[in-house]
């Protein structure tokens, strides 16, 4: 399943997340916590959605970044090739497999079969499965940056997606197409949805935050901005 799609079915969920039970509790999990957690949440969404405008540049919503030109191979260390993001995903994992039987043109607001969906495929996103053959490689990717955390000297921590507007303008993708990224230094200027090269060690780790769980991790060796 290609990204195109994936994102496609990014804003089917975005629909059944309006249907079920809101934004605010499909980020926090819990529909007991969503008046407790909110006003921070909303806080910082608001903030990412502000500072992915002003660093949006030409690229809607679901847009993705194109593969590398090989000419510019040469910028780059041949030891890091560049991964493509649809090789994060087993091929033989289904990410629609929650949907399989549904018809979301017959839900209603509040519907509590949208949020038995929400519930079923939100688990299953997160518990996605990685692609065992990559743990260890030394890979480069492009992909649009979310700042998660960050000193006095910059951004040390970021999540990686592969779509413009993933965990911000839409749900989050499946975890294995969010990749938690360390910087080796801190970078003083990474907005939310600049889009970057990212290029290190990749490993299966997991990492929760409020705007997605990332199943791999790359320990970076580097980054740059991306152009192509």
């Amino acid at each position: 399943m290609n990204i195109k799609k994936l994102a496609v079915l990014g804003l089917v969920v975005a629909t059944l997340t309006a249907l079920g039970y809101g934004l605010a509790s499909w980020f926090m999990g819990k529909p007991e916590q969503v008046k407790q957690g909110t006003t921070e949440l909303e806080k910082t969404l608001a903030q990412l959605t502000a500072e992915a405008s002003a660093n949006g540049e030409d690229y809607a919503v679901g847009d993705r970044l194109p593969a590398g030109e090989p000419k510019k191979a040469a910028e780059f260390d041949p030891a890091f090739p560049e991964l493509q993001w649809d090789d994060l995903m087993p091929a033989d994992w289904d990410p629609m497999a929650a949907f399989r039987g549904m018809n979301i043109a017959e839900l209603q607001d509040n519907d509590p079969k949208a949020q038995e969906a929400l519930d079923t495929m939100r688990k299953a996103w997160n518990d996605a499965p990685v692609n065992p053959k990559l743990v260890g490689k030394k890979v480069r990717i492009p992909g649009f940056a979310i700042p998660v955390e960050q000193s006095d000297k910059g951004v040390d921590e970021l999540l990686l997606v592969p779509y413009f507007g993933a965990c911000i303008h839409t749900p989050p993708p499946p975890a294995n197409q969010i990749i938690h990224v360390k910087l080796s230094e801190p970078q003083p200027a990474v907005g939310a949805m600049q889009a970057y090269w990212i290029w290190g060690e990749i490993s299966a780790q997991k990492f929760s935050s409020e705007l997605g769980d990332a199943a791999y991790l790359i320990t970076a060796s580097g980054i740059q901005p991306y152009e192509d």
